[in-house]
């Protein structure tokens, strides 16, 4: 079956990699390569199981909320990003739960750091009495 190409207008056969297609040129960082290292997923599951699997800012109530007990698209977060401070990259007091929702707000500073970093403390405070 033939199917137009969007990089040089022609009829290609579907699957068929157009030569006019721009080369994908993104450079792996170091950044990347904690991220795919045993020693983030092994912190990754740490801090998930400390949080219990649940958005921290679902749990609260915050806004941009749809469940409270919200378990899904769970992603860990950085409070203080890596490339600001490499060193914060493994702290558990950096790190907090979070779905892909308040993840993304978290990111653009619609959730300010220290509502995150007063989260994280609740968390430390109600399980480490």
């Amino acid at each position: 079956m033939l199917i137009s190409c969007k990089y040089c207008g022609g009829l290609h056969e579907r699957g068929e990699v157009c030569a006019k297609k721009p080369a994908r040129e993104k450079k792996t960082t170091y950044i990347d390569k904690f991220r795919w290292s045993r020693t983030w997923q092994k912190k990754r599951k740490q801090i998930n199981d400390r949080d219990k699997y649940l958005c921290q800012a679902c749990l609260r109530d915050m806004k941009g909320t749809e469940l409270r007990y919200n378990y899904t698209d769970i992603e860990v977060h950085h409070i203080v990003p890596m490339i600001e401070d490499w060193d914060k990259r493994l702290e558990d007091t950096n790190l907090i739960c979070l779905c892909s929702t308040h993840h993304s707000m978290a990111e653009r500073g619609e959730i300010e750091r220290e509502e995150l970093i007063d989260m994280v403390e609740e968390i430390y405070k109600k399980y480490h009495k």
